[in-house]
């Protein structure tokens, strides 16, 4: 079980990656900040009783969740809480049409056809059920070398194996994941 020192040395090393992480998806510091912080007290709350080699992976989940969740919200709120007093009458009776009015920001998912958001989710999901599938220590290796995006002597430290061990999990786990992503028409 964690010890309060090795839980608070984990989320200190955690912590600037995560951000960086946060802040390349969401493209907001403050939400990323937000993002982190949420992930950093789920995880002290509800897993802190946990060995300390299983808190990367659980970080890493929780924080990917609250990711998730924060762009859940953000839809949810540009389609229910636009200000209507934003829009200005055109017609001189005053008179307001929001079709023809409101039009969506270029390039964003909220444009996405429901077919692309549809394959996009379901290539995903695909995704994480081949991780899911990898061996245990081909898929902690993998999940800490390029989600986490630790180096091979953090990953080795992390998992009390060598560099060496880190390497070839790796590269199975790559192999993997391309020949059985590959198989499913999956290219990436």
């Amino acid at each position: 079980m964690a010890t309060e020192k090795e839980l608070s040395d984990f989320l200190k090393g955690a912590e600037r990656r995560a951000f960086k992480r946060t802040v390349y998806h969401v493209r907001e510091e403050e939400a990323a900040l937000d993002i982190v912080q949420d992930s950093m007290m789920k995880l002290a709350e509800h897993y802190g009783d946990k060995p300390p080699n299983e808190l990367p992976l659980l970080f890493q989940r929780i924080l990917s969740n609250c990711t998730l969740d924060w762009f859940r919200r953000q839809k949810t709120r540009r389609a229910l809480f636009s200000n209507m007093n934003d829009f200005e009458a055109v017609a001189d009776d005053g008179e307001f049409d929001l079709l023809e009015h409101f039009t969506a920001g270029p390039d964003t998912r909220e444009s996405e056809s429901a077919e692309d958001s549809t394959r996009r989710n379901q290539i995903f999901h695909q995704i994480e059920e081949q991780i899911a599938a990898l061996p245990t220590r081909q898929r902690e290796a993998f999940l800490m070398r390029y989600w986490e995006e630790m180096d091979v002597a953090e990953t080795a430290a992390a998992m009390g194996c060598s560099e060496g061990s880190v390497k070839t999990h790796c590269s199975r786990a790559v192999h993997a994941l391309s020949k059985a992503l590959k198989a499913k028409g999956i290219s990436l």
